[in-house]
C-alpha cells in the first residue's frame, strides 16, 4: 500500500469515528456538514405570511461599484427598544455586512468585506477617561447619543494589514521606552483590557444574531457559506492565529467549535441542575428562540423555607449563600412567580386539576456556556456577588500585566505562583479567577431583549442587577444600545450611498487583491518587509487594470472551488454516493481550465477524491485538474497514481500520459520522484 492509498484509508476511518461520535454527541452535527456539502441551490425564501411570522427580517442596499450592504433586523420583545413616533415597534438593525460581488450575479466570486454589529459605538470622552483609570471597575453612563460618524467595524474581512498599535504595545510590555514607557503603559493598559473587552461583547453578540438567524430565519439575504464563515471567522477570533485560517477549514472549524460548545453546554447543565435539585432548589433553563438552553435559573420554593429552615447546605458549583436560614426569603419584597405543579412536581397550567400552587423566587442566573463550571451572573440577593468573582481574575491580570511587570525582579515567582493558583481554582471548580464572564454576559443580554417567555419586569430585574456586574466603563445598557443601533444604522447607510463612503474603502480593498493577483497571488518579499520597517505604513500598491480585475475574478473563484473540493475530500468516503456530484464536477472542471495556481493541499485532496471514488467521469475530472495544477505537489500525486498497482491499467496509464504532458510543458515536477519522472519523459 503506498502513500495515497495509506492516506486515505486513514482518513476514512477517522472520518466513520468522527461521525459516529457526532451522531452519538448530537445528531444534527453530521447533518449540518453534509447539508453544506449537498447544497445545489438557493433555499426558498420564506413567504409574506411566514415573514410576518419570523422575528428577522433583511434589507439589501445595492452599492455603486457592485456591492450590497446586508443587514439583519431583529423584532424585539419591546422591553428596551422605544416605539417610534407613531407608536409602532419596530424591528431593530443588529448586524450589517458588506458583500462585495463584483457587480456581477455570479456566487462564486462574491466576497465579504466588513462587519457591523451596530450596537458596538465609539466611546464618549468620559467613558474613555474612566476606561484609563487602573483598577476601576465599574461601568458609567451610558452613550446616548450617536451623533454623525459611521459606526465601527468588528471585523475587517478585507485585511488590510499590521497596524502600529499592537507593534506599539508589545513595545511597552518589553520596557523598551523605559520608565517613561511604563508610566504611560499603566493609563493605556487598562484602556487597551477596556476595550478589548467591549469589542469581544460586541463579537459575541454578533455571533448570537447571525447563529439565531441561521437557525430560525433560513436562507434569506446571506447564504448558507457566508453564514458559516461569519459565524467562523467571529469564533476564531480568540484563538491564537486564528486570523490566519484558510477558508477551506472553516466548515471543520466550525463544526468543531460547535461540538465543543454543545458538550461544554451539556456537561455544565447537568452539573448545574444536580447540585440545584440536590439542594432543594428548582432549576429552570433558560431558552434562547433557536431552543438553545445558554443560561438558567435557580429558584426557590417560599413554601420550602420554614420546613429546611435546619437543612444543611451544600453550596458547591452555586455559589450563593444558604438559602433556608436567610430571614429575607422569608419576608421576600422582590420579584416572585406563582406557578402549578402535580403531585410528581411538574409544571403544569394554572388550574389543572389536582394541580398546587407555589411561589418561586428567584436565587441566581448562571451562565452554561462556559467550560468547567457554570458561572454566576445574577446573584438577587448579594449584587456584589458575581461581580467580586470576575474581578478576581481581571485584577490578577492587571497586577501582573500593568504593575508587576514593571518591577525587574520577582517574575518567575510570580509567573509560578500564578500558575498553582490557576490550576488550583480550576481543578476544584470554583468560580474564582475563571475566564472572563463577556461572553456570558453579552449572550444573556441579547436574550432579555429578545425573549418573550420571562415575565416583562422580570427582565428588567435582570438586567438591572445585570449592569451592576458589568467591569467595563466602555459597556452601555440594554436601552442604550438600541437606540444607538438605529442611529448608527442610518449614519451607515449615509456613508454607503456617499460617494466617499464605502464605495472608496471597496476600490482600495479591491486595488490590494489586484496587487497580489500581479505578483502571481504573494506579496514580494521586499514589499512586506518595507511595510513592517514603516510599521505599515508603507504600503505597494498597483495601478488598477480590467486585466487584472479580471485576475481577481478568477482567483476568487478558484478559491471558492478549491474550498469545495477540500471540504469534500475531508468528509466523503465515496463522493458519488456521499457528495453533491454535480457540484463537485464543476469544482473539479474549473479547477483543470484555470487551477494552474491553486494549493498542493487541494492537489492532495484531488488525490484523495480519485482515490475514493468509482465514478470514471470524477476519476477523470482529478486527473484533468492535477495536471492543471502547476506545483510539484500536484505531480507528486500524479506519480503515485501512476505507481499504484492496485489501480486498473487504464487509469495509470492516464496519469503516465499527463505527466509526460506536464514534463514537455516545463511545470513544475518534484525532484523526489526525479527518476520515475525521467522514465515517463517523450521519446525523441
Amino acid at each position: 500500500m503506498n502513500l495515497l492509498e495509506f492516506t486515505y484509508f486513514k482518513n476514512a476511518s477517522a472520518k466513520f469515528a468522527l461521525v459516529a461520535l457526532m451522531s452519538i454527541l448530537l445528531g444534527s452535527v453530521p447533518a449540518r456538514s453534509q447539508d453544506l456539502l449537498n447544497k445545489t441551490g438557493s433555499v426558498s425564501a420564506p413567504t409574506t405570511s411566514e415573514e410576518a411570522k419570523l422575528p428577522f427580517s433583511v434589507e439589501k442596499i445595492n452599492i455603486e461599484g457592485g456591492a450590497e450592504l446586508i443587514t439583519i433586523f431583529y423584532r424585539m420583545n419591546g422591553t428596551f427598544d422605544k416605539p417610534d413616533a407613531d407608536g409602532e415597534r419596530r424591528p431593530v438593525p443588529l448586524v450589517s455586512v458588506l458583500r462585495d460581488t463584483l457587480g456581477d450575479d455570479r456566487d462564486e466570486n462574491d466576497k465579504l468585506r466588513y462587519l457591523w454589529m451596530l450596537t458596538y459605538t465609539k466611546p464618549t470622552t468620559s467613558q474613555r477617561l474612566f476606561s484609563m483609570i487602573p483598577f476601576f471597575y465599574k461601568r458609567g453612563s451610558s452613550k446616548l447619543d450617536a451623533g454623525k460618524s459611521v459606526p465601527p467595524t468588528i471585523m475587517n474581512f478585507a485585511g488590510s494589514g499590521m497596524g502600529i498599535e499592537p507593534i506599539i504595545w508589545e513595545m511597552l510590555t518589553r520596557s523598551w521606552f523605559g520608565a517613561a514607557g511604563d508610566k504611560v503603559k499603566l493609563i493605556y493598559g487598562p484602556f487597551r483590557g477596556n476595550r478589548e473587552a467591549y469589542k469581544k461583547a460586541a463579537i459575541t453578540e454578533a455571533m448570537t444574531i447571525i447563529s439565531l438567524y441561521q437557525q430560525v430565519a433560513g436562507e434569506n439575504g446571506l447564504n448558507d457559506l457566508e453564514l458559516l464563515d461569519l459565524q467562523t471567522r467571529l469564533g476564531l477570533t480568540d484563538k491564537m492565529f486564528g486570523g490566519m485560517m484558510q477558508q477551506a477549514n472553516f466548515l471543520r472549524a466550525n463544526d468543531k467549535m460547535f461540538l465543543e460548545g454543545a458538550a461544554n453546554r451539556g456537561q455544565t447543565r447537568e452539573l448545574l441542575r444536580r447540585f440545584t435539585e440536590a439542594a432543594g432548589l428548582y432549576f429552570q433553563p433558560l431558552e434562547m428562540p433557536n431552543g438553545d438552553a445558554k443560561h438558567a435559573i435557580a429558584w426557590v420554593f417560599k413554601e420550602d423555607l420554614e420546613a429546611n429552615k435546619t437543612r444543611a447546605w451544600n453550596g458547591r458549583f452555586l455559589n450563593i449563600k444558604n438559602p433556608w436560614d436567610d430571614e429575607r426569603l422569608r419576608n421576600w419584597k422582590g420579584y416572585s412567580e406563582v406557578r402549578w405543579f402535580d403531585s410528581e412536581s411538574r409544571e403544569v397550567e394554572p388550574n389543572t386539576p389536582g394541580a398546587v400552587s407555589k411561589t418561586l423566587i428567584p436565587l441566581a442566573v448562571y451562565g452554561l456556556d462556559h467550560p468547567k463550571v457554570p458561572i454566576i451572573l445574577v446573584d438577587f440577593r448579594d449584587a456584589g456577588n458575581p461581580k467580586k468573582r470576575e474581578m478576581t481574575k481581571r485584577a490578577l491580570d492587571d497586577m501582573m500585566g500593568n504593575v508587576f511587570s514593571l518591577s525587574q525582579g520577582g517574575g518567575r515567582a510570580l509567573a509560578y505562583g500564578r500558575f498553582i493558583y490557576n490550576f488550583v481554582t480550576g481543578r476544584r471548580g470554583t468560580d474564582l479567577n475563571q475566564p472572563t464572564r463577556v461572553r456570558a454576559y453579552s449572550q444573556l443580554k441579547m436574550i432579555l431583549a429578545m425573549d418573550e417567555s420571562l415575565n416583562e419586569d422580570f427582565r428588567k430585574e435582570i438586567e438591572t442587577r445585570l449592569e451592576k456586574v458589568s467591569l467595563n466603563p466602555l459597556d452601555n445598557d440594554l436601552a442604550a444600545e438600541m437606540n444607538l443601533a438605529r442611529s448608527q444604522y442610518k449614519n451607515l447607510v449615509e456613508y454607503a450611498k456617499s460617494p466617499d463612503g464605502l464605495r472608496l474603502k471597496l476600490e482600495k480593498d479591491r486595488i490590494r487583491e489586484m496587487t497580489l493577483a500581479a505578483h502571481g497571488g504573494k506579496m514580494p518579499l521586499g514589499y512586506t518587509i518595507a511595510k513592517y520597517l514603516t510599521f505599515g505604513l508603507y504600503e505597494h500598491n498597483v495601478k488598477p487594470t480590467p486585466e487584472l480585475m479580471a485576475k481577481v475574478d478568477i482567483r476568487r473563484q478558484l478559491d471558492f472551488h478549491e474550498r469545495k473540493i477540500r471540504e469534500t475530500a475531508f468528509y466523503s468516503v465515496r463522493p458519488e454516493i456521499d457528495a453533491n456530484v454535480n457540484e463537485l464536477m464543476r469544482s473539479l472542471t474549473f479547477v483543470a481550465q484555470n487551477g494552474g495556481l491553486a494549493s498542493e493541499k487541494t492537489a492532495v485532496a484531488i488525490g484523495k477524491i480519485f482515490t475514493a471514488s468509482e465514478e470514471d467521469d470524477i476519476r477523470n475530472a482529478c486527473l484533468a485538474g492535477l495536471f492543471k495544477i502547476d506545483n510539484k505537489g500536484a505531480k507528486e500525486v500524479l506519480t503515485a497514481i501512476n505507481n499504484n498497482q492496485r489501480f486498473e491499467p487504464r487509469w495509470r496509464e492516464a496519469a503516465s500520459e499527463y505527466l509526460k504532458r506536464s514534463r514537455a510543458e516545463g511545470q513544475s515536477v518534484s525532484k523526489r520522484d526525479g527518476a520515475i519522472t525521467t522514465d515517463l519523459q517523450p521519446q525523441h
